[in-house]
């Protein structure tokens, strides 16, 4: 496995990836596919405002990716970004979220962000596991804030500040 930065044209890749999350599962609160133009549009966001945007690949097939991004849009924030990681259908347990997420951790300490946060639309077990393993702590927890596939969801935030990482 070769895990490296993102290049625009992993988009149709990456849009293939996330679609089917978009499509199949509450892990995200998308509801109609991306395609890959917008999705090379939201890489170059990412790349152009300073943040880590990784893949994980096999031959020439994208496995995996993960990528970091401003919290939240005003100045006060920062110093804190939110993470994310998607694997394509049929490569989880294997663990290329945990090595995406040692090559974007690493980058991310080398940039000045003191708070790192993950929000995971609940249940999600493996989702929990992968950001537990990393030290980040559940810091919150809200009930019913998402629609999707005529359900409520709860989302939960799990945060790793740098004093506190391993």
């Amino acid at each position: 496995m070769n895990i490296h930065l993102v290049d625009l044209t992993d988009a149709t890749q990456i849009a293939e990836i996330y679609n089917h999350y978009i499509l199949t599962s509450h892990c995200t609160f998308e509801v109609t596919a991306v395609e890959p133009a917008e999705m090379q549009s939201r890489i170059e966001d990412v790349l152009d405002r300073g943040f880590p945007f990784f893949v994980a690949e096999f031959d020439t097939e994208i496995v995996g990716y993960a990528y970091a991004g401003q919290f939240r849009p005003r100045p006060g924030y920062r110093h804190s970004a939110e993470v994310s990681v998607y694997l394509r259908q049929g490569r989880e347990g294997r663990g290329i979220a945990a090595a995406l997420y040692e090559r974007l951790f690493d980058e991310i300490s080398k940039l000045d962000f003191h708070a790192v946060i993950a929000v995971i639309a609940l249940p999600n077990d493996a989702s929990v596991r992968l950001h537990e393993k990393f030290s980040f702590e559940k810091v919150a927890h809200l009930r019913e804030v998402g629609f999707k596939f005529g359900k409520w969801i709860d989302v939960g935030y799990w945060q790793l500040n740098k004093n506190t990482a391993k």
